[in-house]
Order: C-alpha cells, then sequence, then structure tokens
C-alpha cells in the first residue's frame, strides 16, 4: 500500500476509530500515571504567595462553597489548600453557603487535620451551613456568632478557643473563598471585601474563572485559581515532591488526562489537513482524467 493510498483511507476511516483513540488517551493516563508538565500562572502563583505571607498562627477564613458536581475541579484545591494551611500552623475557620458541602467537607477537614495533629475548636473548626446566601454574607461581614452561633456539632461557638477575638470577617488576615457558583467569590466580593477591605483569595470553576480575572486585576482578590487546571498548578506548588504517602494528586491526574486528550485532537485536525494537501493534486488528476 502507497502512501497516497494510506492517506487517502486515513480519511474516510470509520469514525469508531477516533473514538477508540480518545478512549485510550483518557484511560492511558490514569492506569500509568505521568506528567506531561505545565506552567503555574500568575494568578495562582498570588495566591500561593499570599499564603506564605501569613504569619505563623493566624487564623483563616475559608468558605467551602460548592457540591458534589463541582468536586473534580475544587476538591483537588480545597484539599491542597487544608495541606497547605496547616503546614504553615495556620488555624482554619470553615463554613459554607451550601447546603449540599458539609457532607463533603467535614470528612476531608478531618483528615487533612487528623494527619497533621490538630484539636478541633482549638486549631480548626467547621461552623457548617448557613442559609441566606447574599444576607448571610452580610452576617459573616458584621457578626460570625450571630450568624452561626453553633458550629456543625451543636457547639456554641463563643465557647471555642479558636474563635475567640474573631468576631467579623474583618479579623481574619485572610479569607478563602472556594466557589462552585452563586452564592460564592462575586457575592463576598460585591458585599463585603470592598466595605472591609479584606484580603482574600479564590479558588472557583472554570466557567466562572473569566468573570473574577477582574476582581483579580482590581486587587480586590490577592490570588485565583480557576478550575482544575488551576488546581492542578496549585497542586505543584504545595506538593513540589509529589503526593502524601497514600494520596494522589487528583487535578494533576485530570490536568494530563485533558492535555493527552487535546494533543491527541490536535494531532488529528493536522494528519487529517496534509493527508488532504497530499492527495488533493492526484485526486484532481483523477478527475479531470
Amino acid at each position: 500500500m502507497t502512501l497516497f493510498e494510506v492517506l487517502e483511507r486515513f480519511q474516510t476511516m470509520d469514525r469508531r476509530w477516533v473514538f477508540l483513540g480518545m478512549a485510550i488517551s483518557i484511560v492511558a493516563p490514569m492506569l500509568f500515571p505521568f506528567n506531561l508538565g505545565f506552567k503555574v500562572d500568575e494568578r495562582v502563583q498570588s495566591l500561593y504567595d499570599t499564603i506564605e505571607t501569613l504569619p505563623p498562627g493566624s487564623t483563616v477564613l475559608v468558605s467551602a462553597d460548592f457540591d458534589p458536581a463541582s468536586l473534580p475541579e475544587l476538591e483537588p484545591f480545597f484539599r491542597a489548600n487544608l495541606e497547605h494551611l496547616f503546614r504553615r500552623d495556620l488555624k482554619v475557620v470553615v463554613l459554607s453557603l451550601w447546603e449540599s458541602a458539609p457532607p463533603v467537607v467535614k470528612p476531608l477537614l478531618r483528615r487533612v487535620a487528623e494527619r497533621h495533629d490538630k484539636a478541633y475548636g482549638t486549631d480548626y473548626v467547621f461552623l457548617g451551613f448557613k442559609t441566606g446566601k447574599e444576607l448571610a454574607i452580610k452576617g459573616i461581614g458584621e457578626n460570625i456568632f450571630k450568624t452561626f452561633p453553633e458550629d456543625i456539632e451543636g457547639t456554641k461557638i463563643t465557647s471555642l478557643p479558636i474563635m475567640q477575638g474573631f468576631k467579623q470577617a474583618k479579623d481574619f488576615p485572610l479569607l478563602v473563598s472556594v466557589s462552585a457558583g452563586f452564592p460564592g467569590t462575586k457575592e463576598y466580593v460585591l458585599q463585603i471585601q470592598g466595605q472591609y477591605d479584606l484580603t482574600m483569595i479564590s479558588a472557583c470553576t472554570a466557567v466562572s474563572a473569566p468573570d473574577y480575572i477582574p476582581f483579580y486585576k482590581a486587587g480586590q482578590l490577592r490570588g485565583l485559581s480557576g478550575g482544575m487546571p488551576g488546581s492542578a498548578q496549585y497542586e505543584k506548588l504545595v506538593f513540589p515532591d509529589g503526593p502524601l504517602p497514600g494520596e494522589r494528586l487528583l487535578a494533576t491526574q485530570a490536568v494530563n488526562v485533558l492535555n493527552l486528550g487535546h494533543l491527541y485532537i490536535i494531532g488529528l485536525i493536522i494528519l487529517g489537513n496534509v493527508a488532504w494537501l497530499l492527495t488533493r493534486p492526484r485526486a484532481a488528476a483523477g478527475g479531470s482524467a
């Protein structure tokens, strides 16, 4: 079979071979993990550096506003963020404005905290879910004790050592918004960030990132992680030597799947165009004959 015959058959091959190739591109990196390599975006680097500048012992407020549907994009960031905060010996106060978040957030928070031997109520606390959307955010800005009178375990938060001296959002040196949509980062910026001049960083889904970039450029967000690529870049900064024993860098692995899939599609486009260009003169000659 000549080269021209191969190229002609390539242009008319059964589309199921294309689907099979894509399936292999997706499954292969999951079965045999590898790293194609990627750069860290300026916005993600700034997010990381903002946390790095906090003095040990500082208390960070984290708003975990995501659900099971957004886990592939945001759980890797949330996991890496907790690891980063506890590794820096920072105290963590977590709350949520999404009712579907607590079943996901609570076990993950406890697992990472236990790995670092952190004590509940002293080193970290989960205040749970609060309804109200923008009203709840305004309440967080004005009086957290009134908005979240009890933590998720039913304990009065006024009795928790970690909450002493932290009545309002502005009392925290940093607010981390892990946002899958409404209410989330945008509402925090509009409702309380500007009013109280809060130092704030955000991790959001890929579809929301373009809307939040102006907040970053305006200085209202000190850092921004967008979608799975942003989570993978943050993992690269937090885990420079690779995953911890028994753990996986989920976003990094997923990005490698995406990258290989994109390379596969790009390769098909290039080969298709090359095949068409090389076989066109012969097809034209055959048609004229």
